[in-house]
Parts: structure tokens; C-alpha cells; sequence
């Protein structure tokens, strides 16, 4: 899966205001965060580990202090620019929104991949180091220093001997050696991680209890991103791991190397979830990390309805909004009272990243849908270029291939079918339909209506969808059009049961884009014994693309050490991509637009180059005097100078 499973939507959310979830109370838990424990009988993992480690002893090595390498160079990247503001203060309480809640609070296994996991791993863990989003170079997180032997294919790092879990324990190479055993593990019914923690990787070497290699198979070009972007696993939590991992740890909050943790009394199922911030969190005076996390507080609240959020940030009941063009334009006017009156800002932030995959997904292992003639017909009838001009105003641009954004790795030339209703007709005419009925839509000769369900989890995009339903149906092509909750939608997708879903990945900042993920036929079907292929669910292929020649090539692409030839691959499966036709590209934005009380305040740049939205490196904070200014002065009548930033240093021409 994309960024290492993350998956989310990135449209509207926007950390610390929106994000998606689930509304249930499952395993017969308590509405709050507490697991009945006593309904799951006693066991330990820890024979097994052991023995596990001893089975694959090329993998897993123990060596002492003395073995270290005595010439390798050394490197913390102290030089880099610091992120954050020293002008940030700590405290105060933000006020966010959930459109529905999570599912879970595993960070892995089923059903937990959905976007509040970046509040609980992507977006605040601390790995052993991280990208400084201005200059791609890394800085430290868990590691205090790290040095790269790119002839052995192996990154040595050491571990801040500060470094502690949220529960007090210190973090050491053994949960480094854990985090292999886990994700290796079938425990957690989770093929993704054990396709990538088993192939990925060659072995790891233990020195001391804060000193260790990692290898890996090829020494490609972002060879040492592939070692510090990872993060260990509390091996004393998941002790007891095993067959009922999913239920036995479903609504337990994993002990975490973040500023925040997630409290039992603050989870109440279906209704509200919160972050609390770690007094004596270990990282607080670390550069880098010091400046950042300042809220003592994230209290997130279930409003289904994004009108009704909307009625709740207009009162000051959330601190942040995001704003799509209908919002933007319409809805929050720079002459509507609160902001006129100075009590909200508007903000645009353009920024430079690889972009999410906002497209239409078309399920070939559906009927019809396996029709090559009638995915391009489908392409074709799709009028993205009416939705920009009259949906988003012009202000998003057309996605042109599933891996915008990555520089000389995105394909120079290829470009999105455009909308042609006489090119559409003459595809789905090759695959029988060239008669229209009553009401104008496409039938073949046994009386089929070329007739699709379009599913999506954005319910802040619903009023996009009658554009490409109307559109399409000059082309003869009904998309019937079914809004989901978010967490309901993308588990219809995860499952496969769509016929076409509109959705997005997230991307990390990466040199390349991936495509095992999403495009290898490992994640599409499984093979048993006999050759009978079935659809392979919980994976992010959601297009079912299962090509001999495109597999070949993803797996040369994966082990390729030189960059002029994965470019070269990158631009073969791109073509490969769009002649399929199963992935109808979308819009890209290039910005991020959000409505903000006075009161949340942010660096003079506002934001870090790389960042997706306004809270993702949690570089704001809240200024409580501010606070009680604002919400004075409204009372008494007093207004503030009206305040439209836009923040253009990273724009694109």
C-alpha cells in the first residue's frame, strides 16, 4: 500500500479539523476505548519470537559494540534549518471534527487504514528520522546519528538513548527486531506488510541495546530512506500477539513514540475521541520536534453532515474549516460577517508534493467492466474538464497519470483522455452498446443498460457528482451515484464490491511513486493450487489490473539500483496504465484553502513546502489570549482588520 498503508483522504482533511472514520461499537467492547480483556484467554509470544529469530538467523544477527564498522561516517544533519516557529506556545484545546469514526485503533491489520490513523501513526510517530520539508534531507528522530554503507547495502543507526515509549519503557534495538517480527507475522492479516517486510529488507544486526544495521536488497537511489522512515513496535504491548490479534487489540492504543496519546476515557464510540499531549514526552526540547505538537489538546466530535460542521465553525464550536471552491466562493464570501469583521481568516497555501490520486477506479473483475472498449468509452464520457470550470472554478488543474507530482519520474508527456462524446460512442459501439433507450442510455443487444454504480466515501464532494452523472449520460453511460460514509466507503473499495469508486491515495514525499501497490496482480487476485483465481481483498489494487507484462516490469522497477532506468520503467507502466484504461485521472490541487479563528496561529510562512494541509507537521498553536479577545470583542461589537492571506513562496508557474 501506498506510504507505507497510508491511506486517506486528503481533499478536506485537514489535521486538527476534518477527517473520516467509523460509527461502530464492535467485538462487544465498551463505548469507550477500554477492551474486555478477560474474554481473551492468556498467551505470550515471546517463545515464538525467540524461536522465529533462531529459524532465520540470516535475518535477524547479534553481534557486540566490537564488531561496529571502525570507518563508517557518521551524520545527524545538525546544519538543517530548525521546522517550527520558536514563536509557537504550548496549551489550549483545538476543536475538531470527525465525519465519522474510526473503526479501530489498530495501526494495522483490517479495516484500520482509514485517514484518523494518521492521527495516531502517519502524521505524529516519530521514526528513526524524517524528511526536512524544504530541503528532502533527513533529520533526527529516534536516531541520534546514522551513517550509510552504500557498497553492504546497509544503514547503521543510533538510537536516542532518550528515546522512551508513551508508557515510560525505553525504545531499543529489540523493538526494531520486534517490528520485523510483527510485520512478518500472518498474526496481523496484513498482506502488504508482509509482502514489504519480507522482501524489503535482508536482515537487521543488534551491536548494543541503541546500536543497529539494517540491509536491504538493492542500493537504489533512496537506499537510506527505506531504513530511517521506519519505526519500531513496543515488543512488551504486543505480547500477546497471535490468531485473535484483530479483536484482541481492536480498541487498544499502542504505547508510541508521539507527543500524543489517545486515553481510554477519551474514546466514546460513535460520538467523540481525543488526543491528550505528553507532559513529559521525550522529544519536547528536541530540535526539530520542540516547535511542533502544541496543543495540550485534540478533541474530535462525529458530524456526519459537512453542512452541518460548517453551522459549527461559523459559532466558534471548531477552530478550522476547510474550504473547497463551493465553500470558498460561496459559502464563506470575504464579505461574510465573521470574516469581514476580522474573527476568521481566510488562508490559500500552495505547496509542492507529489499529489493524491483523485480518480475514478473501475473494477475490471465486474461485469462489463473487464471490456477494455468500454473503460475507454468510460474514460472518454468522464468530463473532469466540466467539473473543474464549474465545481472548483478553475482553480484545480486535470491529473494527467496516476503518479503526478514526482518530478522526472512522472511521465513528460502522457496526458488524461480528454471528455469526447463521439470517441466514447465509437468505444462502447466495439463492445456492443450502439443503441440508445428511452432515456438515452446505451444498450447492447440482450437489453443491458450500460448502466454503473460510482461509489465514493466523500460526502464533501457530493455535489460535484451530478456533473459527471449529467455529462455522462450524453455519452449514453448512467453512473448511478452512491455517497458512503468515509469509513463505509473506502471498506466497499478495500473489499472490491464496487463497480467504480471515486477515491484518492495519499502520498508520502518520495523520490519515485510506487506501483506494486496498486498495480501488481499479487494484489489483485490470489491462485490457489488448481489455477482458479479469486479476488484478493484489502489491498489497494482497486482497479484488479492483473498484467503479466506490467508485473514484470514493476518487479525490475523494484529492484532496480539506477535512476535513469527506473524513469525509464516508470514511463512504460504509466503507458501501460492508461492504455488499460481502469484509472480515469482527476483533478489535481495545487493549494490548500481553510477558514481559521483568529485565534490559531501559525509560522510567518505559514507552512512547511511539503505539507497537504494546515495541521499535518502540526506546526500551529493557539493563542489563548487571542482566544478570549476574539470571543469578547464578537459579544461586544468590536471588529478586527479582515484578514485574506495567501501564502504563494512554494507556488508552481
Amino acid at each position: 500500500m501506498k506510504k507505507y498503508l497510508s491511506i486517506f483522504p486528503l481533499i478536506l482533511a485537514l489535521v486538527l479539523f476534518q477527517g473520516c472514520g467509523g460509527d461502530k461499537t464492535t467485538d462487544g467492547d465498551s463505548d469507550t476505548g477500554e477492551t474486555d480483556n478477560s474474554k481473551f484467554p492468556a498467551q505470550d509470544v515471546t517463545a515464538e519470537m525467540e524461536a522465529y529469530y533462531k529459524e532465520k538467523s540470516d535475518f535477524f544477527k547479534f553481534k557486540t559494540i566490537e564488531d561496529l564498522p571502525a570507518d563508517l561516517e557518521w551524520t545527524d544533519n545538525s546544519q538543517l534549518p530548525e521546522v517550527g516557529s520558536p514563536k509557537a506556545k504550548k496549551g489550549g484545546t483545538t476543536n475538531s471534527r470527525l465525519q465519522d469514526y474510526p473503526d479501530t485503533l489498530r495501526i494495522v491489520g483490517p479495516n484500520s487504514n482509514g485517514s484518523f490513523r494518521n492521527y495516531l501513526l502517519d502524521d505524529v510517530t516519530v521514526n528513526l528520522a524524517h524528511r526536512h520539508p524544504e530541503t528532502l534531507e533527513f533529520f533526527p528522530g529516534l536516531a541520534q546519528e546514522w551513517a550509510i554503507d552504500k557498497e553492504n547495502k546497509t544503514v547503521y543507526v543510533k538510537i536516542d538513548p532518550k528515546a522512551t515509549w508513551s508508557d515510560g519503557k525505553p525504545v531499543t534495538t529489540d523493538d526494531f527486531f520486534f517490528m520485523f517480527f510483527f510485520f512478518q507475522s500472518k498474526y496481523i492479516q496484513a498482506p502488504w506488510y508482509n509482502n514489504w517486510y519480507g522482501t524489503q529488507y535482508t536482515g537487521i544486526t543488534k551491536f548494543d541495546d541503541h546500536t543497529l544495521a539494517i540491509s536491504v536488497p538493492e542500493a537504489k537511489p533512496d537506499m537510506d530512506s527505506r531504513v530511517l522512515e521506519l519505526g519500531p513496535k513496543p515488543a512488551h504491548f504486543y505480547k500477546e500477539l497471535g490468531d485473535d490479534f484483530p479483536q484482541r487489540y481492536q480498541w487498544r492504543f499502542q504505547p508510541t513514540t508521539a507527543a500524543y496519546v489517545v486515553k481510554d476515557s477519551d474514546v466514546k464510540k460513535g460520538r467523540t475521541i481525543a488526543l491528550s499531549r505528553l507532559e513529559n514526552w521525550w522529544a519536547k526540547d528536541k530540535k526539530h520536534w520542540r516547535y511542533r505538537f502544541n496543543p495540550d489538546r485534540i478533541e474530535f466530535k462525529v458530524i456526519r453532515d459537512t453542512a452541518k460542521a460548517f453551522e459549527e465553525f461559523k459559532a466558534g464550536n471548531l477552530d478550522g474549516f476547510g474550504l473547497d471552491p463551493d465553500y470558498w466562493y460561496n459559502k464563506l464570501p470575504n464579505d461574510h460577517p465573521i470574516v469581514k469583521d476580522g474573527y476568521v481568516k481566510k488562508v490559500t497555501f500552495y505547496n509542492d508534493r507529489p499529489r493524491p490520486t483523485y480518480a475514478l477506479w473501475i473494477n475490471q473483475s465486474k461485469h462489463l467492466l473487464s471490456n477494455k472498449d468500454i473503460r475507454i468509452g468510460i474514460n472518454y464520457a468522464t468530463n473532469w474538464e466540466r467539473v473543474i470550470e464549474k465545481y472548483f472554478r478553475n482553480d484545480y488543474t486535470r491529473m494527467k497519470t496516476s503518479s503526478d507530482g514526482f518530478a522526472s519520474f512522472s511521465h513528460p508527456t502522457l496526458t488524461a483522455r480528454p471528455f469526447d462524446i463521439k470517441k466514447a460512442g465509437e468505444h462502447f459501439a466495439k463492445a456492443g452498446f450502439d443503441k440508445r433507450d428511452r432515456d438515452g442510455i446505451l444498450v447492447n443487444e440482450a437489453g443491458e443498460r450500460l448502466s454503473f454504480t460510482l461509489s465514493t466515501g466523500y460526502e464533501s464532494l457530493k455535489d460535484m457528482l451530478p456533473i459527471l452523472k449529467q455529462e455522462a449520460k450524453k455519452a449514453g453511460l448512467e453512473l448511478k451515484m452512491e455517497v458512503l460514509d468515509g469509513t463505509s466507503g473506502f471498506k466497499k473499495t478495500l473489499e472490491k464490491n464496487h463497480e467504480i469508486a471515486f477515491s484518492a491515495f495519499g502520498t508520502f514525499v518520495e523520490m519515485y511513486p510506487r506501483y506494486w501497490e496498486s498495480w501488481h496482480g499479487d494484489n489483485a487476485y490470489d491462485v490457489d493450487e488448481n489455477g482458479k483465481k479469486t479476488v484478493k481483498t484489502q489491498t489497494n489494487n482497486f482497479t484488479q489490473t492483473s498484467l503479466p507484462e506490467l508485473d514484470e516490469l514493476i518487479i525490475k522497477y523494484r529492484k532496480s539500483e539506477d535512476a535513469d532506468e527506473m524513469r525509464q520503467l516508470a514511463y512504460k507502466m504509466e503507458e501501460i496504465i492508461h492504455d488499460e484504461a481502469a484509472y480515469v485521472p482527476g483533478f489535481v490541487q495545487p493549494f490548500y484553502r481553510v477558514g481559521l479563528w483568529r485565534w490559531m496561529q501559525y509560522p510567518d510562512d505559514f507552512n512547511v513546502k511539503i505539507s497537504s494541509g494546515p495541521g499535518e507537521w502540526f506546526v500551529g498553536w493557539i493563542d489563548e489570549d487571542m482566544k478570549k479577545e476574539t470571543l469578547e470583542a464578537r459579544k461586544a461589537g468590536k471588529t478586527f482588520p479582515t484578514s485574506i492571506e495567501v501564502y504563494d513562496q512554494y507556488k508552481i508557474d
